[in-house]
């Protein structure tokens, strides 16, 4: 039965309803005329209040509110890849079809197409005991990834109906389960689930295999494991929507959610005709056949804004619950909660630091918390990877945002505004980024790249922190008073910086390297230094080894050297060892 009530008061997005009502908290509701998407925030006894993701523009009083009877939920289901949505789940071109380059007020749209058909493949027989999470069926979505059928996490049954392999709408009933009870539970290519409720899993994993992206000061440096989470602040101009566009281009995830979330239209409007046009270097099909992307612009509701990164979590939880890895981009986390701050203004609650509402903490950890590498109801496993960008007003880190987020990502890579200008990209900061995640990884790097690959990485961040360090004096008092060894220190860190650390974007060789190249790319610079240090050891001034073209050649490496022959590798070795040699003849 339908419950329908009266609108008494209306303010922005929010609408409230005078007295109690039979809605239910966090139900999905229709007001006015329009039928403007809506979802109950708060019941009392004196009012309900509801926030709607539409605008409210020219809404009165007295119009009616009817309720759903069920929570805000989304359609999971084939048909989600290589698609835009909005902040609800409402496809965009289905949209423009229907009203044009503008969403009209109301407008009424299936997420997923209900006439095209797939091509389904059952997985049960009749009389197979199945419960939540089993695969019924799998369906080609894609060049890259099979669509799962699954059953939906709270039926367990006996299969008493399949269908014959064939072509099938969404709409058609797959197979049917005859529940405990002696019901009939239909089983179709699609299910809804609440968007702020977390899919089920069997247990969480220790997140032990790096999510490798192809950029050395992730995978090297500040690595993310699958499951991670990670944050990118940094101010405007620092590269943060480029450097989500790399991950996402060259991340070993098989599923990626882009999530556009309060950003400005022309900035949206780039990432959808990039990914349009962006080839996935492992299948060379268009990458959007694997990406799901979610448009959410600056001039769109702020209720919808607030909605949309839970909309796109429950979508990657439902390929994560299909045994994928998925990563999420969320740009940005900021905009996010400008959304949550001004509802709560609305709502005239208590404001906490800096305007935003006192519980912008447990809504971050809430977000980020829903990442994790899982074994899923069918026993396999998947992951969610996090990486959201925020966006502090001024680059001032120091801000709630950026200061919660910090809270609860093992993952900081914190982009500078001098890096940036100079550009040097992806502009992370060293020196005041970091990952936690290191030591859960070291035993994969030992396995899967080297035995020397960790130790070398420490070895180059002790080189960076002293040339930090070193360069406190250099200002005050020049390089030339320093003693050779740490002359020598500023030279390799100099290495490390332009030839290991920055990195270009529209490289064809740079772009994206693969692990063993970044390991053998240090390995060589620390073999370098090393070699340096005996000669200084043995009294050789900088000055000479400086006159030398092998520090350039080094910095220079990452554009020759290409990254299916890392044979080349030997040739850098060996010029080293002449280098080392003929000083020793000529010095000796």
């Amino acid at each position: 039965m339908e419950v329908t009530e009266k609108i008494y008061a209306i303010n922005g997005p929010i609408v409230t309803v005078q007295g109690p009502t039979e809605f239910s908290m966090q139900e999905l509701v229709h007001v006015g005329h329009s039928q403007l998407i809506g979802e109950v925030i708060r019941i009392d006894e004196s009012k309900t209040t509801i926030q709607v993701y539409e605008e409210t523009a020219g809404l009165k009083p007295g119009e009616p509110i009817v309720g759903s009877g069920s929570a805000m939920s989304v359609e999971l289901g084939p048909g989600l890849l290589n698609n835009i949505f909005d902040g609800i789940e409402r496809p965009l071109e289905e949209i423009a079809k229907q009203s044009g380059f503008y969403i009209q007020k109301g407008v009424n749209v299936h997420s997923l197409d209900r006439t095209k058909k797939w091509k389904v493949q059952p997985k049960v027989n009749l009389d197979d005991q199945v419960s939540g999470g089993d695969i019924i069926a799998e369906i080609p979505e894609s060049a890259a990834i099979t669509h799962k059928v699954m059953v939906p996490p709270e039926v367990v049954g006996q299969v008493v109906k399949i269908v014959e392999p064939g072509e099938y709408t969404i709409e058609d009933t797959l197979a049917e389960i005859r529940l405990f009870n002696g019901d009939i539970y239909p089983i179709k290519a699609y299910q809804k689930w609440p968007i702020r409720t977390p899919r089920p899993v069997a247990k969480r994993l220790e997140s032990t295999t790096p999510l490798l992206t192809g950029q050395r000061i992730i995978d090297t440096v500040f690595p993310i494991a699958k499951g991670g989470t990670a944050a990118i602040p940094g101010g405007f101009g620092t590269g943060k929507t480029t450097m989500q566009h790399q991950i996402a281009k060259f991340a070993d995830a098989d599923v990626i959610v882009y999530i556009g979330c309060g950003e400005r239209g022309n900035e949206m409007t780039e990432v959808l005709e990039d990914f349009s046009k962006l080839i996935d270097p492992r299948s060379q099909a268009p990458l959007m056949e694997r990406t799901v992307l979610i448009a959410n612009t600056s001039n769109m509701p702020v209720a919808a804004r607030e909605a949309s990164i839970y909309t796109g979590l429950t979508i990657a939880e439902y390929y994560r619950d299909m045994g994928y890895d998925v990563a999420i981009m969320a740009d940005s986390t900021s905009r996010w909660a400008e959304a949550l701050r001004e509802l709560s203004g609305r709502l005239e609650e208590m404001p906490a630091e800096e305007g935003y509402p006192a519980y912008l903490a447990s809504r971050i950890a809430t977000f980020y918390e829903r990442a994790g590498d899982m074994e899923t109801l069918n026993h396999s496993s998947g992951s969610v990877s996090i990486i959201g960008a925020v966006s502090p007003q001024g680059g001032d880190f120091s801000e709630p945002v950026t200061q919660n987020t910090k809270r609860f990502v093992r993952c900081f890579w914190g982009l500078d505004a001098n890096l940036a200008h100079a550009r040097h990209y992806p502009a992370i900061n060293w020196m005041n980024s970091y990952s936690q995640y290191v030591d859960d990884l070291s035993s994969w790097y030992n396995k899967n790249v080297s035995p020397e690959f960790v130790e070398n990485r420490a070895e180059m961040m002790a080189i960076l922190h002293e040339e930090d360090e070193l360069n406190e004096i250099v200002k005050l008092i020049g390089s030339d008073i320093l003693p050779d060894n740490q002359k020598l220190t500023l030279q390799t860190a100099r290495v490390l910086r332009l030839g290991f650390l920055q990195q270009n974007t529209f490289h064809a060789i740079d772009q994206a390297i693969p692990m063993a190249k970044q390991a053998k790319m240090l390995d060589v610079i620390l073999y370098l230094h090393h070699r340096m240090q005996q000669l200084v050891q043995w009294g050789m001034p900088m000055s000479y080894l400086s006159q030398s073209d092998i520090f350039n050649r080094l910095i220079t490496m990452k554009f020759d050297i290409p990254n299916d022959d890392l044979k080349v590798f030997d040739d850098y070795y060996k010029a080293i060892d002449q280098f080392y040699d003929k000083a020793m003849q000529e010095n000796g």
